[in-house]
């Protein structure tokens, strides 16, 4: 957080601390008072309510005008906020390599469970999409904001098989967004590209329309585990996600197991549909600064006395 004027906090600290003290002498004097023309056991009953009653207004005025003073310095804090008409369109790997078990009970059954997670957790209203590639890139659902539909897609997503054309399915992805508004691609794949477009290049221009690519990784290296049909080892390339990451404004994720698949696209279903924000807090302090000495001094009066 931060304090345009923080001297004002200041001034509103120091009248704090100077109208306690008033309203204490204010309270020793009124007891001298009262003892004067009293016995003792008459005081005693007399003050001890009304001075619990006095402590509590004084305080409570202390605390308006603290509050006030905070007002006019004017806080400003950063805080995530939900933002309307947010679009995402979710990738995913259906290549041969995601048959492989070293994600149990394999990459691709785990990222569908994932999948269905992200789409659970999103705010209502958020227009999502899916694209499955592999050799070539297709479109399993079109953006909608039509949760149960997206939810029937998930079980289309077609099963592994073919090559890997990362590019050619963020190029896709990009053309069912719309072309202003927060915008994401969310990318689940083991990251090996070995067909269609270089990613290398459809990344930055996709990135420089606006839309951010949040990459997730889903996949081990050196597990001694082979991609199923083949002699080939299961594997990772995690610095081709991070470089994709980093030149469309996003993050990447490592997802080694399918608890930590689901847990990365929880927090994507947050952030994605989330801005960062500068929130001035100066109005909310004014008003409830203002109705806590309102409150406070009208308290004072229903008890008949004043701090």
């Amino acid at each position: 957080m931060t304090l345009t004027h923080p001297l004002w906090l200041i001034a509103g600290l120091v009248l704090a601390a100077a109208f306690l003290w008033l309203a204490h002498l204010a309270s020793r004097r009124a007891s001298a008072a009262a003892l004067a023309y009293s016995d003792l056991a008459f005081f005693e009953s007399a003050t001890g309510s009304r001075g619990n009653a006095g402590l509590l207004i004084a305080l409570g005025c202390a605390l308006g005008i603290v509050a006030l003073g905070a007002a006019l310095a004017s806080p400003r804090f950063v805080a995530m906020v939900p933002v309307r008409g947010v679009a995402v369109v979710l990738c995913v790997d259906t290549s041969g390599s995601m048959s492989a078990t070293d994600v149990a009970p394999s990459r691709s059954e785990a990222a569908a469970v994932a999948v269905r997670t992200f789409v659970d957790q999103v705010p209502a209203g958020t227009r999502l999409g899916i694209v499955a590639f592999s050799s070539a890139a297709g479109v399993v659902a079109p953006l909608t904001d039509d949760k149960d539909a997206v939810r029937d897609a998930i079980g289309r997503i077609p099963p592994p098989n073919g090559g890997t054309a990362i590019g050619d399915a963020l190029a896709t992805a990009a053309r069912q967004l719309p072309p202003s508004g927060p915008r994401a691609i969310l990318l689940i794949t083991d990251g090996v590209n070995n067909l269609g477009s270089d990613p290398a290049q459809i990344a930055p221009q996709v990135g420089a329309a606006g839309i951010e690519i949040d990459t997730i990784g889903i996949g081990t290296n050196g597990s001694g585990q082979f991609i199923p049909g083949t002699d080939q080892a299961a594997s990772i390339d995690e610095d081709a996600l991070r470089a994709i990451a980093a030149q469309a404004h996003g993050t990447y994720a490592r997802a080694d197991n399918a608890g930590a698949l689901r847990s990365h696209l929880s927090a994507l279903a947050a952030s994605t549909t989330r801005v960062r924000r500068r929130i001035d807090a100066s109005l909310p302090l004014a008003i409830g600064g203002g109705a806590i000495v309102i409150v406070a001094l009208a308290g004072g009066l229903v008890a008949g006395r004043f701090p």
